[in-house]
């Protein structure tokens, strides 16, 4: 009996948390500490983004906006510029 298949689905998560990004920004005079982690969904990348100890926002593109943007539950509470400005430092890093 192999036990080691239980672990693949976390052993194919490891290579994306690798791959995290930390970044500052300032957006409307105020400061976030910004973390994202790529991931694969139907073979779309995606992001999971946090900022200054937030819960997790999925961020995937959107091509009739052209950009990234949020798509979970709690995506209507994320300031629009907010929002806008990860979008644009995660596509500028891609």
């Amino acid at each position: 009996m192999d036990r080691s298949r239980g672990s693949e689905p976390e052993q194919q998560k490891k290579p994306f948390s690798t791959n995290e990004r930390k970044f500052n920004l300032v957006v409307d005079s105020v400061p976030y500490i910004v973390q994202a982690t790529p991931f694969k969904f139907n073979g779309e990348l995606r992001y999971r983004v946090s900022f200054n100890g937030s819960s997790e926002h999925v961020f995937t593109w959107d091509s009739s906006m052209g950009q990234l943007r949020a798509i979970d539950d709690e995506a209507s509470t994320l300031p629009d510029n907010l929002e806008e400005a990860i979008s644009e430092k995660l596509q500028s890093k891609a």
